[in-house]
């Protein structure tokens, strides 16, 4: 690569990009949540998988779902945030391999590995998909608060239809 970020960009997306736990009562568009993800779903990944699969929370209703799942340190915050994105993860990811790894039948690799196995692979490759999330957001003038302090099963319940998603970690967004 010949081309170097800038160092406002760098500034913009790592050297200024802490973990924010106050938020500005400013909504964000979902259009700029769609610019975040189309971003994000570019990153690599082992065989281009794309396991993450996100749910925005931003409406009174949604986040009162939401409430129940936090441990107490990060309720008043994630109620604050304009938007908290759950970022979860699909263990059978290898379903869309045809289309995201055609030059090879990079299904077979997965499709018959026990969950658990699929889980592990999911979980991994979905963190990397993660922190693209947050790249994106920062670089599109998002400040992010990501969160691990949570209740998983009680997500899974409120958000998550079927056994194959399962959330991996939140983020706060403004």
């Amino acid at each position: 690569m010949s081309n170097v970020m800038s160092n406002d960009g760098l500034d913009l997306i790592f050297r200024n990009a802490r973990t924010h736990n106050a938020w500005l009562d400013k909504p964000v568009e979902d259009a700029l949540l769609r610019q975040v993800y189309d971003l994000a779903k570019m990153g690599p990944t082992s065989a281009n998988m794309c396991p993450m699969r996100i749910v925005f929370v931003k409406s009174r209703e949604a986040k009162e779902r939401l409430k129940p799942a936090l441990d107490a340190g990060n309720v008043d915050k994630t109620m604050a945030a304009p938007v908290t994105a759950i970022l979860g993860m699909d263990i059978h990811f290898f379903e869309q391999l045809p289309k995201l790894f055609p030059h090879a039948d990079a299904k077979v690799w997965f499709k018959d590995l026990p969950d658990n196995v699929l889980e592990y692979i999911a979980l991994r490759n979905s963190s990397l998909q993660g922190a693209y999330f947050l790249l994106a957001a920062r670089a599109l003038r998002l400040d992010c608060g990501p969160i691990s302090g949570f209740d998983n099963a009680r997500v899974h319940e409120a958000f998550f239809a079927g056994p194959t998603i399962k959330s991996n970690f939140l983020c706060t967004l403004r």
